[in-house]
């Protein structure tokens, strides 16, 4: 069933930004909007509010199907690697709430989704009620959940969830590098992930592999690249391929994916993320681009079964499509990380924030927050 893919490795490197001072995620310390960054993330929140929920034949007609249900494996073998048995999940940029099949499946206790689209999370609702025509073969999902509506890149989430916490695993899948916009963006996000996480909780995720992305860059001829299906292209300030070390936020390109993205997007330099986690008391467990995360779950069983059922490399049997090289290439510029919060675990955990979340989510249900309402 598996096919044959070449090696690949992260190669090219960035170099390590000046150090900053430690912000106090437990302070009452502010970190400062600019009008340039708020306007990118309604940018960004409006590309994915305007993208509809597809029908089964619409999504199977896409022409990167193999790609999205080889990064539905990819998230699924996160959640069944670290997600336990009644945890409760911080799903940070949840979109329309796709991974909620593979949190039931985990039999997690107990769910908040966070994103800045109001569409996306209408959507996600839809999908948790088990209300929309092309999900009716699932009606419920076994544990409570809470969405709310706001940039969790910008708002101090501890305030608002602070009856709600702590949280065993947070995950935020595809988005992280939207807060790398400004260096405040990114403290936020960290902060936000670090202050909800118990001690020993985890932190997953998905988002672009610098590395790979900066290799291709001083690879092409001009300030663009891509294949069939996508396509990436810098800015002319970027004309010398070159990245200062001393300001590694707010490196924009504009990346185009068909049937999925089409939007800014910015550079994470992984070891700057590392560096910044490790301040929030987040310490690496592993980062893997996703070939050579592919390449080390597909040896095991359990997963091969999964990629079967989820069919990115067809069934194994009469179905032999699989990604295209074009999507494989796309994969490519993508990694997994896990982080994991500090501290030794408290085996007696608290149930009671259960009760915040409903079986049931109306429309007067999600809370839309901002950090005017909570700095105000």
């Amino acid at each position: 069933m598996k096919r044959s893919y070449p090696e690949s490795s992260s190669s090219g490197s960035l170099e390590p930004p000046q150090s900053k001072p430690r912000y106090n995620p437990d302070g009452d310390g502010h970190f400062l909007e600019d009008e340039s960054t708020k306007f990118f993330a309604r940018k960004v929140a409006d590309h994915y509010s305007a993208r509809t929920n597809q029908t089964l034949e619409e999504r199977e007609a896409s022409p990167i199907i193999h790609l999205k249900k080889l990064n539905n494996w990819i998230k699924s073998v996160l959640i069944q690697l670290y997600a336990k048995k009644g945890d409760a999940v911080l799903d940070l940029a949840c979109g329309k709430g796709g991974d909620l099949i593979k949190w039931d499946k985990a039999k997690v206790g107990y769910y908040v989704g966070v994103d800045i689209a109001e569409g996306s999370i209408e959507d996600c609702r839809t999908r948790y009620n088990g209300d929309a025509d092309h999900h009716q073969r699932r009606k419920k999902f076994s544990f409570p959940a809470r969405l709310m509506c706001g940039d969790c890149f910008e708002v101090r989430l501890d305030k608002v969830l602070s009856d709600d916490a702590p949280f065993d695993i947070c995950s935020c899948q595809f988005a992280m590098h939207y807060s790398w916009s400004t260096e405040a963006r990114a403290r936020r996000a960290l902060a936000n992930v670090s202050a909800l996480l118990r001690p020993g909780g985890i932190f997953i995720g998905t988002m672009p592999d610098a590395n790979v992305i900066i290799k291709k860059l001083r690879e092409a001829e001009g300030l663009a690249f891509g294949n069939s299906v996508y396509w990436i292209r810098f800015d002319e300030e970027y004309s010398e391929k070159k990245f200062k070390s001393s300001t590694p936020f707010g490196i924009k390109y504009k990346f185009h994916l068909e049937d999925a993205v089409d939007c800014p997007e910015w550079i994470v330099p992984f070891h700057v993320f590392k560096a910044l986690a490790e301040e929030y008391d987040l310490e690496l467990v592993f980062v893997k681009n996703s070939h050579v995360f592919v390449d080390e779950y597909l040896k095991k069983p359990e997963f091969i079964e999964l990629m079967r059922r989820l069919g990115a490399l067809g069934d194994g049997n009469q179905d032999h499509s699989t990604l295209s090289p074009d999507e494989w290439e796309v994969a490519y510029l993508y990694l997994a990380f896990v982080l994991r919060k500090r501290g030794q675990p408290d085996q007696t955990r608290v149930n009671n924030r259960r009760d915040k979340g409903k079986m049931h989510v109306d429309k007067e249900d999600i809370m839309y927050i901002s950090s005017a309402q909570i700095d105000g």
